[in-house]
């Protein structure tokens, strides 16, 4: 669609407010699987967030790596696309991001819970805060 100029962006959630505010993503993990393997959970997590760090730091090579492995075939539009994706993991708050998107599936019937029901039953804040301080740059 973008080789072809289709469409244009009616809403950006990286830089129109309130979303920009919040992270994009949010990992999730089996209750039970993050239980019993916790040195795995907690590897992926930090893949993930070097990963982050990574894209963030080296935009170029990230976006090659995408093409060499054939995940896309044009690098312009890789590197358009990493560079506009905001990799902040550590200026966001993982908390305010959950009760944010959990007050919009609620107000929409998509979620019984309250939010802060569901942060204080359905979080787990441990490995995060954890890596936080080991990958502190």
């Amino acid at each position: 669609m973008r080789e072809q100029q289709i469409g244009h962006v009616v809403i950006s959630s990286t830089v129109d407010r309130p979303w920009s505010q919040y992270f994009c993503c949010m990992l999730a993990g089996n209750r039970e699987f993050v239980r019993t393997n916790p040195v795995a959970t907690k590897r992926a997590l930090r893949a993930i967030l070097k990963a982050a760090d990574f894209c963030t730091s080296e935009p170029e090579q990230s976006a090659q790596f995408l093409v060499e492995q054939g995940y896309t075939k044009r690098y312009d539009h890789a590197l358009q696309v990493i560079k506009a994706i905001p990799y902040g993991w550590r200026e966001y708050s993982a908390e305010d991001t959950l009760r944010f998107y959990a007050l919009r599936l609620r107000e929409v019937g998509m979620l019984k819970s309250t939010p802060q029901k569901l942060l204080a039953q359905g979080t787990d804040w441990r490995f995060f805060n954890e890596l936080k301080h080991e990958l502190k740059t």
